[in-house]
């Protein structure tokens, strides 16, 4: 697992993730080691987009840079792009929202139509779902904000930076629901979600990048997940060790009765099969070329004789 973010000084970073197994409950702390920079952009970086592998970044020199997570290089880029409005999608995608200044609409897909309104105290600069109906919001502020999404309340807010915070980024693993902020203070932290979306977050890491970061993603190996969470080899049941130990066979018994019921059948088929009659063929041939070899000898015997004389 990696964070990715970019800044107004033009360069993505990315950040190892190493949690600790042996730390738990409010007290557990992960560790975020820097791994690698990119400078592909000539303007500062406004969105960064991740998958399975990539890691895509846009920015204000109107042009999208995709980087290889695997390779840790530069994949492409495309150009002529400009910014868009924020728009979120639901997990099971049944509501998005839209997000113009500090007002989140909400729409229901199957309506088409705006179900509700929530105005956030000041511009908004990220929101996140972290469930169905509850939606993390971020803007130019040191907070952050989970609003219910049916109720349209705010069911807890947390001062998260120092400043600004200008992107976020949300994800589960195993025993772990995370949210992750990046702020204009420099700092990227990772906090652990509670159950209970009124209960603000605990912190689990946070590092300084001494820059300013203006969005956020995090990279994760799927792949490297997914063979690990693979079950081990099933052991093989006890029928199948028994049938096993009866094809192996140990010398004795019903080896010698097997063998000596196969033995007749192919003496038989030896016997009045196609290998008499391929031994039979192999004699007629080998009398004729004798015929052969005799009569071409004899001929030139007397061819030698008529020279002589």
């Amino acid at each position: 697992m990696e964070l990715v973010a970019g800044c107004y000084e033009q360069v993505l970073f990315g950040f190892a993730v190493h949690p600790e197994p042996e730390a738990c409950g409010d007290h557990e702390q992960w560790t975020l080691v820097a791994d690698f920079t990119h400078h592909a952009h000539t303007a500062s970086l406004s969105a960064v987009a991740v998958n399975s592998r990539f890691v895509v970044t846009g920015s204000k020199d109107e042009t999208i840079h995709i980087y290889d997570m695997k390779k840790k290089i530069e994949h492409g880029a495309l150009v002529h792009h400009s910014d868009a409005h924020i728009v979120e999608w639901s997990p099971r995608g049944e509501q998005y929202v839209v997000i113009i200044q500090n007002k989140i609409d909400i729409y229901q897909l199957d309506t088409a139509s705006i179900s509700g309104t929530i105005t956030n105290e000041k511009r908004i600069s990220s929101v996140k779902f972290l469930s169905e109906s509850v939606l993390a919001v971020a803007g130019d502020e040191e907070v952050i904000r989970f609003f219910d999404c049916d109720s349209l309340v705010c069911l807890c807010e947390f001062k998260a930076h120092e400043n600004r915070v200008k992107d976020m980024f949300s994800f589960e693993i195993p025993e772990h629901h995370v949210i992750v902020s990046a702020s204009s203070d420099g700092f990227i932290k990772m906090w652990k979600l509670k159950q209970d979306k009124k209960v603000p977050p605990s912190l689990l890491c946070e590092i300084n990048t001494n820059a300013r970061l203006t969005c956020l993603g995090v990279w994760l190996d799927k792949v490297a997940d997914m063979k690990e969470s693979l079950p081990p080899a099933a052991e093989p049941s006890p029928v199948s060790k028994e049938q096993s130990k009866i094809g192996k066979k140990e010398p004795g018994d019903t080896v010698h009765k097997e063998e000596k019921r196969s033995k007749p059948n192919t003496k038989k088929r030896g016997l009045t099969g196609d290998s008499k009659k391929a031994t039979k063929e192999s004699g007629l041939i080998s009398t004729k070329k004798r015929k052969m070899v005799e009569m071409l000898e004899k001929k030139r015997k007397k061819k030698k004789i008529k020279t002589m004389q």
